[in-house]
């Protein structure tokens, strides 16, 4: 098979287009990739940056879609069947093999380059809306980087589910991509808290969601309401902001972490089944059309240094996609 390989942590450049054997794993589901998404947890991935650092060498890639090569005795798949999966490692391939409670059954409706475009963003959005932010219909969502995979999830879902959503995006080409995402209304970074109050009479937002961090976190705390939460997805702006208490303690704020993987591994976790039961949740609002993911671009394996330092660079509009 060919494989995009990690084989030292110097970034995306380094990384390298191989031929490799394929996956020969009788337990898990072997898979023949049709389409693998691209995150940034990979880009970390490839600097050593992540909180889980895979031995070198290692092939990154942890969404994908295609058909079921080989499945385990027992499982519920076969040979032919149309999935999506997690593996968290081995999608940057033409074929992967992953647990087969990571994989995740595709209906005839959903194409491929969707399906790969999933389970890394719209489960952590789940997860962040859901279970930590406690989305309740009829409030309002201020969702930062709205043009990139994570923000059009956030965007998407919490549109599905009956939220008001305020996009924060760097640019008016991004704007339109949020538009279309489903927010009701755009802002533009620069000076969005004034946009925002505006926007809000003054009352604030119920929940931000932040997968940028950097130098909008005092501006999204202030930005709340009171009784707001303020959920902690990422830093893709590179600097990891600090917050002073007493803000929280004079407008009673909250700052939730999200932390997806976390919560499903640790320690006392749901484990790998809590996916599979994300997923049963999403596919009626997938089968629906409530949410469609919004793909950027789609490149071929070979292109996987320009895929990776495109998210990199925060220039990625939507979800990128690679195919063998």
């Amino acid at each position: 098979m060919r494989a995009a390989m990690v084989t030292s942590l110097d970034g995306p450049a380094a990384v390298e287009v191989l031929d490799l054997p394929d996956p020969t794993d009788t337990s898990k589901v072997v898979i023949e990739v049709a389409a693998a998404g691209v995150c940034f947890p990979d880009v970390l991935l490839t600097r050593g940056q992540y909180q889980i650092t895979p031995d070198l060498p290692f092939v990154p890639g942890s969404e994908v879609a295609g058909r079921v090569r080989s499945a385990p005795v027992g499982s519920e798949f076969t040979e032919g069947d149309r999935v999506a999966a997690f593996p968290f490692l081995g999608g940057f391939a033409s074929v992967v093999a992953a647990d087969p409670a990571m994989v995740f059954p595709l209906p005839d409706s959903v194409t491929f380059e969707a399906a790969a475009a999933l389970p890394m963003n719209y489960l952590t959005c789940h997860f962040a809306l859901r279970e930590r932010g406690q989305l309740a219909a009829g409030e309002t969502v201020l969702v930062h980087g709205a043009a990139g995979g994570i923000g059009t999830a956030a965007v998407q879902l919490a549109a599905a589910w009956g939220a008001r959503v305020i996009a924060v995006v760097s640019s008016d080409d991004k704007a339109d991509v949020a538009r279309a995402a489903g927010a009701h209304d755009v802002v533009l970074a620069d000076g969005f808290r004034d946009a925002v109050a505006d926007l809000t009479s003054r009352r604030g937002v119920d929940l931000v969601v932040d997968p940028v961090g950097g130098d909008r976190f005092t501006d999204s705390l202030r930005s709340l309401s009171p009784g707001g939460r303020l959920l902690v997805i990422g830093f893709t702006a590179g600097s990891i902001p600090e917050v002073k208490v007493n803000r929280l303690l004079l407008g009673n704020l909250s700052v939730v972490g999200v932390g997806w993987g976390a919560w499903w591994t640790g320690r006392g976790g749901p484990g790998p089944a809590y996916l599979r039961r994300q997923w049963d949740d999403l596919l009626p609002l997938l089968e629906s059309g409530a949410i469609d993911p919004v793909i950027g671009e789609v490149r071929e394996l070979d292109d996987v240094v320009a895929a990776l330092t495109a998210v990199d660079e925060r220039r990625a509009i939507g979800k990128i996609l690679l195919t063998p």
